[in-house]
């Protein structure tokens, strides 16, 4: 089977979990911001799941990566397998009995003094989530694509389910704490879901780690680990800091954390060209080490970026040209007033799926190093960045600073790789897709046209011709077996 047609294949399994998971997900927002009327109790949960998405990076420990790094250098799958297995299962058990000795004092710095449940709550989420990532992993290495999404399915299709229920039937609106409880819940039970379908995985481990085996993959991982920790301060420090320094500039918890709210509300419309990265991951990074012996690897890495970047920059089109009709996503008209950030978020996002497929040179290479370097710089700006201008921006400010980081990375990571791994990209046609959207979102906001049907009509007429240049560009003429 032609190697992108594979990719292309195995993106659709994966991607309909992903992104129909993550659409069904977006039924969430607007429960949320429909059930909790002050932007402040949505701030709250935000925050909170902000502090997940570290957790996850540091308790994965890049064993994923390193998973499929190693089957491609080592002779037996089941101990890579296990080794990676146990190492993630003991630094969990770790982490989870020192922090829950400590949960009181962590809900405290967190400003959260009367809620040391949600610390515990969060822990076991985390917690269970990393664990089941390595047998998810095995799944996508075993190309076993529909077994992956179902369990994904499974897991997302409880978490809403429950959602509903708890928030539409047991909630009491004026108790916004009970509904942050609630969603703990739902989003804890769902997570079991995982380890119960891969039971087999936990049954058959056996106890007896290879430490040579995992010393290496550890070392390989731990660049990753620090850019992927670095890459998460990129994607979800700001709203951290956003409560913080507001906080401290004018001493109102309330008004700095419905800040958090409104701009994480907001962000979720950014959220579609991420959704299309995922999955877009999930199918891509096995499929990377598969062809690095290819000798035409160049060839397919270069065509990956061209259908890549033309499509993201499509979907930030399809946003922006059409945010009438996804800001009704957002059930509270006081949440839309962060509307204004979007096409800033939705660029830095094409960008940082731009930077993720040229980031293959260094995990192909295995100088992870410099991943860890581009992400490290980039978490350093993000700080400085945001530090400097939450108290007089407030969100406009983490939405820029993203913007500006993920910028700076992509450039990066682009000359780095020019350096140490050479792949020839078509740059020319990727400014020419970028400059292209940018040009008719420019030009949809210069007409400012009045009567939502008009400006519906007439923004996706210029869509429409985004994606027949897109078309002439790749499918009519080459073709995209080619």
């Amino acid at each position: 089977m032609n190697p992108l047609k594979k990719l292309f294949s195995q993106t659709a399994v994966y991607g309909l979990s992903s992104i129909v998971g993550r659409l069904l997900n977006y039924l969430l927002v607007p429960l949320y911001t429909g059930v909790f009327n002050n932007p402040a109790d949505y701030g709250v949960v935000s925050e909170l799941y902000a502090w997940v998405a570290f957790l996850i990076v540091v308790l994965t420990f890049g064993m994923e990566t390193s998973y499929f790094r190693f089957l491609q250098q080592k002779e037996n799958p089941s101990e890579i397998f296990k080794t990676s297995f146990l190492t993630v299962i003991g630094i969990n058990v770790l982490f989870f009995l020192i922090a829950l000795f400590f949960n009181q004092n962590i809900a405290n710095a967190l400003l959260y003094p009367d809620h040391n449940e949600y610390i515990v709550l969060l822990l076991l989420i985390v917690g269970i989530d990393a664990i089941s990532s390595l047998p998810l992993a095995k799944l996508r290495y075993e190309e076993k694509a529909m077994k992956f999404a179902g369990i994904q399915f499974a897991s997302i299709g409880v978490n809403i389910g429950l959602n509903l229920f708890f928030m539409l039937v047991l909630f009491n609106p004026e108790q916004p704490e009970e509904g942050v409880l609630f969603i703990l819940i739902a989003n804890l039970i769902a997570s079991l879901v995982k380890p119960l379908f891969l039971y087999k995985d936990f049954l058959q481990l056996r106890f007896n780690l290879d430490i040579d085996l995992a010393k290496e993959m550890i070392v390989y991982a731990l660049p990753l680990v620090i850019a992927g920790f670095a890459g998460i301060i990129n994607e979800t420090l700001d709203r951290i800091l956003l409560k913080q320094l507001l906080y401290f500039k004018d001493g109102d918890l309330k008004a700095a954390t419905a800040q958090v709210g409104i701009y994480s509300a907001v962000y979720k419309l950014a959220m579609l060209v991420s959704i299309l990265l995922q999955a877009y991951r999930y199918a891509a990074e096995p499929f990377f080490f598969a062809q690095a012996k290819n000798q035409d690897k160049n060839k397919l890495y270069n065509k990956m970026m061209n259908y890549f970047v033309a499509t993201v920059c499509g979907v930030f089109l399809v946003v922006t040209l059409n945010i009438d009709i996804f800001k009704h996503f957002i059930q509270n008209e006081s949440y839309w007033v962060g509307l204004g950030v979007v096409p800033i978020l939705l660029l830095a996002n094409v960008f940082l799926g731009i930077y993720y497929n040229q980031s293959i040179w260094y995990k192909l290479s295995g100088q992870t190093k410099f991943g860890a370097y581009i992400a490290i710089g980039g978490a350093l700006l993000t700080i400085l960045l945001n530090v400097l201008f939450i108290p007089t921006y407030g969100f406009y400010a983490c939405a820029w600073a993203t913007l500006i980081v993920y910028a700076c990375q992509m450039v990066a990571s682009y000359l780095l790789g020019k350096k140490y791994y050479p792949i020839k990209y078509n740059v020319r046609k990727f400014f020419f897709y970028l400059c292209t959207s940018l040009l008719l979102f420019w030009i949809a906001k210069l007409l400012d046209l009045e009567g939502t049907v008009t400006k519906i009509v007439v923004h996706n007429l210029l869509l429409g011709i985004y994606i027949g240049l897109v078309w002439m560009l790749e499918i009519s003429k080459k073709g995209v077996t080619q």
